[in-house]
C-alpha cells in the first residue's frame, strides 16, 4: 500500500473517498464543517436525524456526498472533542481500516491527522494510522492453493499543511512502514507450521538477511561448536528432536563509532526460539500442543526488530541472537531429574522438560557476555502464568536495571504495544534452588511462576543491564483468530527509534 501526506481542501479534493471526524453533540472537525458548508448543511442534519451521533469508531458511509469533488465520504464518530485518548484514537483506526477493506475502497484522503488525542503529535498519529492499516490488511495465505484477496485499498493520503509537516508526515510514515514490514516478517514466521519453520529454516532466513541488507553479517552456532562452548542447557532440550538446535545470531551495524570515537557498545536482543514444544518427556496434552508452534515468537520478533533497523538504517548497532530448537520426546531426550551444566557453569536440576524455554535462554544469555553489551532484551514466550496474569493486553516485564525497565514501559505505551512490570525481588530465587544441583528449572510452589522464570534466568545476567519480556499473552491469539501478532515488535521498536534519537 502506498502511503503520502498532502494538503487538500475537503470541497476540492479529488478522491475515492474523505476520511472525516466528527464529534459528539453535534460537534463537527474543520474538514466536517467545510464539507457541512458546501452541502448545505447535509451533516448537521444527519447529527441532528441521529444517522451518526458522533460516538467513538461510529462509521457513516456517504456514497453521493453533494457540490464535492470526491466520489465518496466516511464519517467517523470520534467522541467527545476533549474526551479523545490514545486508546479511543486506535479503536477509530482500527474500525476505518475494517470499513475500508469491507467496502473495497481503493484509495482514499485521510482528514483524521487534525484530531488531537492526548498529548501526541502528529508523527504518532500518522505513523499509528499507517501500523493500523497495514496490519488490518495482513492474512497468510502462503500455504493455501488459493490465495486470498487482501483487499482493494492501494492508496492512501494524509492531509498535513505547509511543507515541513509534510517532510515530518514522511518520516513517520516511512518509521511506520519499517515497523509494518517488520511485524508481518515476525507474523508470517510465527504462522508457519514447524514441518517447514524449525531451527534450520530460522538459520537460513538470518543468512538471507546478510545477503539482502550490506549493514548485517550472520553468524550461525550449530550443535558441535555448542557442545565445544558448554552449551549443556540448550542441548538438553534439543536432544530428543531429529532436527538440530542452532544460535542464530544477527549483527546490524548501523552506528561504527560512539562520541569517544570507539565502536558503540551494541544493544542485544534474545529471542526464544523454540520451533516446536511438545513439552519433552513431561508431555503436554494433545490440546494444549494447539499453538506451540508459536513458541519461536521471541525468535520472530528479533528478525521483525533486525529488518526494521536495516530498512530504517538506525544509527544503532544492534545483535540478535535467536535460540533455536524444537523440545521434543524420544528415547534421546532429557529425563525429569537429570542434571546438566549450562554455559555460565552453574549446574541445572531439570525437574520439568516443559520448562524448556528458559533453558536455551540461559545459554544464549551467558554467550552474548562476549558482545560487551550496552543492554540485554530477551523476548519470550515463557510462562502460560503471564497470561493468567494480564491476559492478551499487556507482556510481563522483568528487568535488573530500572532506567531500562522505565524506557520499555514508556515505549510501549507510545507504541500501543504495552509492559506491566513484576518484581524479581531476592526473596524469590529460594524457590528455585535445589538439593541436587546449583538450581532448578521449576519451583515446588503453585505461585509466582512467571516471577520464578524471571528469577531464574536473572542468574545469568548478573553481568549487564538486562531486561526480559515474557509475550506468552501477547504474541499470538488463539481460538477463532490464532494466529501471531507480530508484537512485541512496535514496543522493541520505539525503544530502538527514541534511543537514536538521543544519540542524534
Amino acid at each position: 500500500m502506498q502511503f503520502s501526506a498532502k494538503n487538500a481542501q475537503p470541497v476540492k479534493c479529488r478522491s475515492a473517498c474523505l476520511i472525516v471526524g466528527i464529534y459528539e453533540k453535534h460537534q463537527m472537525t474543520d474538514s466536517a464543517q467545510a464539507l457541512d458548508s458546501a452541502s448545505n448543511g447535509l451533516i448537521k442534519r444527519l447529527l441532528r436525524s441521529d444517522d451518526i451521533r458522533g460516538e467513538v469508531g461510529e462509521i457513516l458511509l456517504l456514497p453521493e456526498f453533494p457540490n464535492i469533488a470526491a466520489e465518496r465520504v466516511l464519517l467517523v464518530g470520534c467522541g467527545t472533542r476533549n474526551g479523545l485518548d490514545e486508546r479511543k484514537f486506535r479503536k477509530i483506526i482500527e474500525k476505518v481500516a475494517t470499513t475500508l477493506k469491507e467496502k473495497r475502497i481503493k484509495e482514499a484522503h485521510c482528514y483524521l491527522t487534525e484530531l488531537e488525542p492526548g498529548k501526541q503529535d502528529q508523527h504518532w498519529r500518522i505513523q499509528q494510522m499507517v501500523r493500523q492499516l497495514t496490519q488490518s490488511l495482513y492474512s497468510f495465505d502462503q500455504l493455501k492453493a488459493k490465495k486470498e484477496n487482501r483487499g482493494p485499498l492501494k492508496k492512501l493520503s494524509f492531509d498535513v499543511s505547509g511543507a515541513k509537516a509534510q517532510q515530518q508526515a514522511k518520516l513517520a510514515i516511512n518509521e511506520a512502514k519499517a515497523i509494518s514490514d517488520g511485524m508481518t516478517y515476525c507474523r508470517d514466521l510465527g504462522n508457519l507450521p514447524s514441518n517447514i519453520c524449525h531451527p534450520s529454516y530460522l538459520a537460513k532466513q538470518a543468512q538471507n538477511m546478510a545477503k539482502e541488507y550490506k549493514a548485517i553479517t550472520t553468524r550461525i552456532v550449530d550443535e558441535a561448536h555448542m557442545k565445544k562452548l558448554g552449551m549443556g542447557s540448550l542441548l538438553a532440550v534439543s536432544r530428543g528432536s531429529k532436527q538440530p538446535a542452532k544460535l542464530i545470531c544477527i549483527h546490524y551495524k548501523g552506528a561504527a563509532k560512539d562520541s569517544k570515537g570507539k565502536d558503540a557498545k551494541p544493544i542485544v536482543l534474545v529471542g526464544k526460539g523454540i520451533t516446536f514444544d511438545t513439552g519433552g518427556l513431561s508431555l503436554k496434552a494433545p490440546a494444549n500442543m494447539i499453538g506451540m508452534k508459536y513458541d519461536m515468537c521471541g525468535g520472530a520478533t528479533v528478525f521483525g526488530v533486525i529488518q526494521a533497523c536495516a530498512d530504517l538504517k538506525l544509527p544503532l548497532n544492534v545483535v540478535g541472537v535467536i535460540a533455536a530448537a524444537e523440545n521434543m520426546p524420544s528415547g534421546e531426550a532429557t529425563r525429569p531429574e537429570d542434571v546438566v551444566k549450562s554455559m555460565s557453569g552453574q549446574t541445572i536440576e531439570i525437574l520439568n522438560t516443559d520448562a524448556e524455554g528458559r533453558l536455551v535462554l540461559c545459554d544464549a544469555l551467558t554467550y552474548v557476555k562476549r558482545y560487551k553489551p550496552d543492554v540485554v532484551i530477551d523476548m519470550a514466550t515463557l510462562t502460560g502464568a503471564i497470561i493468567v496474569a494480564l491476559g492478551s493486553e499487556a507482556s510481563g516485564l522483568m528487568s535488573n536495571h530500572q532506567p531500562l525497565a522505565d524506557d520499555l514501559i514508556a515505549a510501549g505505551q507510545q507504541a500501543g504495544d504495552r509492559a506491566w512490570q513484576l518484581p524479581i525481588w531476592e526473596e524469590y530465587q529460594g524457590l528455585i534452588d535445589s538439593q541436587y544441583a546449583d538450581m532448578k528449572n521449576i519451583s515446588n510452589g503453585m505461585g509466582a511462576k512467571s516471577i520464578v522464570a524471571g528469577c531464574f534466568l536473572a542468574r545469568f545476567t548478573r553481568d549487564y543491564r538486562w531486561a526480559h519480556l515474557d509475550i506468552a499473552g501477547t504474541a499470538s491469539g488463539m481460538g477463532p483468530d490464532r494466529g501471531s501478532t507480530g508484537r512485541p515488535v512496535p514496543m522493541i521498536m520505539q525503544y530502538l527509534l527514541n534511543r537514536a534519537k538521543k544519540k542524534n
